[in-house]
Order: structure tokens, then sequence, then C-alpha cells
């Protein structure tokens, strides 16, 4: 990227500065004015695709210069676009979809920017997380983040376990092939909790499912469903019996179905984790071993 040179206004030129430019997520009336003033505005626009970012540019009659930035680019890159930036220009970064750096390219750029003191602003608009936790039903007064989870089982249930006390609605986003191990693992760290699977959000396709995460683990509607795909899991209740109460109820569970099924109907009855239960099971039945060998 070349230095910033002196030349004549644009007519809808703007303040220099790095904007951060929400963009639609599937339903191209969804940008704003001023996104559009914006992006017509500055003296580039920063995209991670720009085949994506010019379809999107063309159908609202916007012709900007367009420079590719995702998170392959060298850290030469970075520093010419900041280079720029600090030369006074202009520079608008925008994603494929929805709010840059939310969960896509762009954090970098503008730690950085922050740090050389370059002007940082907003221009907000359409995101995946607030479309889908305005319409899944579940409390919105405190949610929680996760982005993807990992793609390997053991590292899925290790995120979802230390997610579990939050007390917060927590949001996922999830790919159509790794969705129902996804809600499996949920199911079986999280116990019942209601779930939300949205999908293609704003779109021709749009899906909203909801039900408690062991029933949308087995929906067939969502077996490896395409496109964008956000998870909402409702936030964790105070267990509405003792520990005391719990382990009664599982020993008395185990002597009938085995640490595995006396596990899943507490669950099911207390609304409490299956994981966290079978973990329980197997100590009670190692202490009572222990007690009839003594």
């Amino acid at each position: 990227m070349a230095p910033a040179r002196p030349t004549s206004p644009k007519p809808n030129a703007i303040t220099p500065g790095l904007y951060l430019v929400a963009t639609p997520i599937g339903n191209l009336g969804d940008i704003t004015l001023r996104a559009l003033d914006i992006l017509a505005g500055v003296d580039v626009v920063l995209s991670e695709d720009t085949r994506v970012a010019g379809k999107l540019l063309a159908a609202h009659g916007v012709s900007a210069k367009l420079e590719r930035y995702d998170d392959h680019v060298s850290d030469a890159v970075r520093d010419r676009v900041l280079d720029h930036l600090a030369a006074g220009a202009a520079v608008a970064l925008i994603s494929d979809a929805g709010t840059p750096t939310v969960s896509d390219p762009g954090f970098k750029l503008v730690r950085a920017a922050i740090t050389r003191g370059i002007n940082v602003r907003a221009a907000p608009g359409a995101s995946a997380v607030l479309a889908a936790l305005s319409i899944c039903g579940l409390a919105t007064d405190r949610f929680l983040f996760a982005g993807f989870s990992p793609p390997k089982r053991a590292a899925r249930q290790a995120l979802f376990a230390e997610l579990a006390p939050v007390k917060a609605t927590l949001i996922f986003y999830e790919s159509g092939p790794r969705l129902r191990e996804s809600l499996s693992d949920m199911a079986e760290v999280f116990g019942p909790r209601q779930a939300v699977v949205a999908r293609e959000l704003t779109k021709l396709h749009e899906t909203v499912i909801r039900g408690p995460l062991d029933e949308l683990a087995r929906d067939p509607a969502l077996n490896a469903p395409k496109g964008e795909i956000v998870v909402l899991v409702d936030r964790g209740v105070e267990p509405v019996a003792s520990a005391a109460d719990v382990d009664v109820a599982l020993t008395e569970a185990v002597a009938r179905l085995g640490p595995a099924g006396g596990a899943a109907e507490v669950a099911k009855a207390l609304g409490l984790p299956r994981r966290e239960l079978y973990a329980r099971a197997l100590a009670l039945r190692e202490a009572e071993d222990s007690d009839g060998q003594d």
C-alpha cells in the first residue's frame, strides 16, 4: 500500500482513521446508510475476500478500492496499512459477513492501530451473534460468546465443562458437519438444558429449531445441515436437590441401571449434567466397594 498523498476531497470524504464496518450476514438490505457512506468515502476497503466485498458494493452502487486482508496476511502488509493510516488515510475493514473481528480477521490490526494512537471507529450493524440472541427465547440479560468450539472431542468437552458453571446464555458458532457431534457433547456436559440452533439467519432458508440439547442432538433435521450456524444454550440453574438428595437418587438409580444409565436417569429428572453425575456415580460405587472390603 503506497503512502497517502494529498488529493482533492471526495464527495463524501470522512475523517481519517480505521473504520470497522459491519456488513450483511445474508440479506444485502441489512446494511446501514452510514456504512455505505463510509465504504464510498474511505481511501481503501480491506476485505476478507475482495470478490465477496465486490458483489456487496456493486449491489449498492458503491465504488471503492479493495484490498485483501485476512488471517494469512503478513506482518509487512499490516505495517503498510498502519503506515497509511498514520499518514492520514481513512481505511475501512470489513469481513465477508457480519461485524469485523468477531470470529473474523482484524484483531491484530485494531490492536496495533490503537497502540499507534490511530483513531478506530465502529460502524455497527449486522451480527449473527446478536441476531440469534434476539430471537432465541432464552435469557438475554447476560450472555457469553464462545466462538467456534474445538474440532477434537476431548478439547470440545473440556471447553464445555469450563463453561458449564457460567450463569449466562452461551453462544457458539458451529459448522454443519460437526453440529451433531457438538450437540451430543453439549448434552453430555450441560445436561438437558434448553437450546436453540439458528441456521442461515436473514437468508431465504432461515431455520430456527428449539428444544432440549439431547433432543436436538437426535433431530434428523440437524444432521450436517448446510450454511452458517449459531448454537445458543440456556444458562445453568441452581440444583433443585441437595447433594445428599442427589447421592440418594444416584445410588438407587445405579443399582437398577448401572453408572451410565443411572446418571442419565437422574440427569434428566433433576436437570443436572450427566457427565458430572456419572463421575459422582463412579465415586459412590468406589466408596461402597471400599467399605465392603473393610
